[in-house]
């Protein structure tokens, strides 16, 4: 993954800034012209000194110098504010393009992973690339005129003394590289960490009811404590390093001036030189040692933001689903599937379904059983290509889906999963997400299908509630009952109701078994159930068992249950 994240390279991110390059070079020529009003300063001052001494008129001098600071003022304003602004953009931006790539990545990948760490991308490392270009990468340049510039007009006022502070730098920078050569594993391990920190609390934090029913608090505190202090001393290792570059490099810097006093006063005592110009010398030298200190902050920046920017490479080198690929739109489908030859295996696990073939009318009901694991929801997977095959094809109306386009397949097929995901939002807009035009006659007439209008009118504020996280104010059944309102309004040619009626009470299931029979009738549905009731709606049923599907007779399904 690190080579797949060095070919894409840390340009595609620094394209991600490219709409706003207008706002950065702006900003760029405000810092510079800040930096260009600071190297005035010093001379004004030296001017300053050798004017008092010669009891000249200081006035104009004065003046020039309040109008230098005045401009030099004006500079900082107007350039923070448009670095600060093209900051919260690239935010926005980079944020937006990450998402939209996380929303493409298959579902595999999001299997491996922790959900917290995927958040920590969104926010830790998106703000770091931010921060990085608006506040350190645009103003190196500047940093960098002001210190030759300094160096420069220190060669104009005694060429000696420049060339004894450019053989210096050398030295300088051997130090500064010996110093901070730990800060890259150091910042990697420290990002890694901080990311794991927001993974264990998102997690537990949906884990809630759990925690609490087991009595595990303490256990799951203690986890986070730990969690936390590796965190922490993590953080104290990096800014011990961080913060002893500091005094570190004031007292450098501070020799280094010394000895250029210690060359000026001698000059000063021969006659060879201005007591302004020591003046300005001093002040020179002082310029001089601000872009050079600040260089232990850019280094330290530098080590986070690479490892920041991998960690956000080694997601977009992750290859989207096939979503554009000029692929031919599935046109409206009757409804019949065709499976053949179908293999399909998890990484680094068995095979879970091997060299499978079915095939499905259109209009008709089929029911699959089988034990935990036996690859049910793997097969409703496939038809929806959330996972590809490893073999085999699978066909709608003899068309392979794995030759049109996804999107155009995807919205021909309903699903129901064991697993209810609704989102913090009311009741109705949960039912209308996949048609947000449907009219209210519409989402209400989905949720009697679905036998949750009667709750639903029992409901605070009725289809207008709202409903909390994953659906949190109502029940397991109740979920159940909006997700099938969901899908049932989407009207798909295909229905997928996997485990759909698990949480229904009996009374409830044989409502909704009474009310669909009409309702599935008119389209293709596959059922994934062990309940009897609910295998009552099947034509056919499956047994799905160590790869292979095996047809179960239908007046023989108590029995089949009671094998399962």
């Amino acid at each position: 993954m690190e080579e797949d994240a060095r070919a894409i390279g840390f340009g595609f991110l620094v394209s991600q800034v490219t709409p706003h390059k207008a706002v950065l070079t702006l900003g760029l020529c405000l810092l510079l012209g800040q930096a260009a009003a600071s190297l005035v300063i010093p001379r004004l001052a030296g001017q300053f000194t050798d004017g008092i001494l010669a009891g000249a008129a200081i006035g104009n001098i004065l003046l020039a110098w309040l109008g230098v600071v005045a401009l030099q003022s004006g500079l900082t304003f107007a350039s923070s504010y448009l670095l600060g602004r093209a900051g919260v953009e690239i935010i926005a931006r980079l944020s937006e393009r990450l998402y939209d790539h996380l929303q493409a990545i298959p579902l595999a990948w999001f299997h491996e992973r922790k959900r917290g760490e995927v958040l920590a991308l969104l926010t830790n490392d998106v703000q770091r690339i931010s921060t990085f270009v608006t506040g350190t990468l645009v103003r190196l340049l500047p940093q960098l005129v002001t210190f030759f510039g300094a160096l420069l007009l220190i060669y104009f006022v005694d060429a000696g003394i420049a060339f004894v502070m450019l053989i210096g730098l050398p030295l300088f920078f051997l130090l500064l590289k010996l110093a901070t050569r730990s800060l890259r594993p150091l910042t990697d391990q420290l990002m890694r960490s901080q990311a794991g920190q927001v993974a264990i609390a998102e997690q537990n934090l949906g884990l809630l009811p759990v925690i609490k029913s087991f009595v595990r608090e303490d256990l799951e505190s203690e986890r986070f404590r730990n969690t936390t202090r590796r965190v922490l001393n993590l953080q104290k290792r990096y800014l011990l390093i961080v913060q002893l570059l500091s005094p570190v490099t004031r007292i450098v810097l501070t020799a280094a001036l010394v000895v250029v006093l210690w060359l000026a006063s001698g000059k000063l005592i021969a006659g060879d030189m201005e007591t302004g110009d020591l003046v300005s010398l001093l002040l020179y030298g002082s310029l001089m040692s601000v872009p050079l200190a600040s260089l232990t902050n850019i280094y330290g920046e530098v080590q986070s933001v690479r490892g920041a920017g991998t960690r956000l490479l080694e997601v977009f080198a992750e290859q989207p689903e096939p979503y554009e690929g000029g692929k031919p739109e599935l046109p409206p489908v009757r409804g019949e599937i065709r499976i053949e030859g179908l293999h399909f295996r998890y990484p680094r696990r068995a095979e879970v379904l091997t060299d499978l073939h079915l095939r499905v009318d259109a209009g008709e009901t089929v029911a699959f059983t089988g034990p935990n694991g036996a690859g049910k929801s793997t097969l409703a997977h496939l038809l929806l290509r959330l996972i590809d095959p490893q073999r085999g094809r699978i066909y709608i109306d003899e068309t392979d889906i794995a030759e049109v386009d996804l999107l155009s397949l995807r919205r021909q097929i309903g699903l129901v999963d064991q697993n209810t995901l609704l989102f913090n939002g009311t009741v109705a807009e949960n039912i209308a997400y996949g048609r947000f035009e449907a009219s209210p006659q519409e989402v209400e007439g989905a949720a009697k299908a679905a036998h949750a209008h009667d709750f639903i009118e029992r409901l605070p504020r009725g289809y207008d509630t709202l409903i909390g996280d994953q659906g949190i104010k109502l029940s397991g059944g109740q979920k159940q009952r909006v997700a099938l309102a969901r899908a049932l309004l989407k009207d798909p040619a295909i229905l997928i109701l996997d485990e759909a009626t698990s949480m229904f009470d009996p009374e409830g299931e044989r409502g909704f078994i009474r009310e669909c029979r009409d309702l599935l009738h008119s389209r293709t549905v596959l059922m994934i159930t062990h309940r009897p009731e609910s295998l009552k709606l099947a034509q056919r049923i499956f047994r799905l068992d160590g790869g292979k599907l095996r047809e179960v007779e239908a007046h023989a399904q108590p029995t089949a249950l009671r094998t399962t």
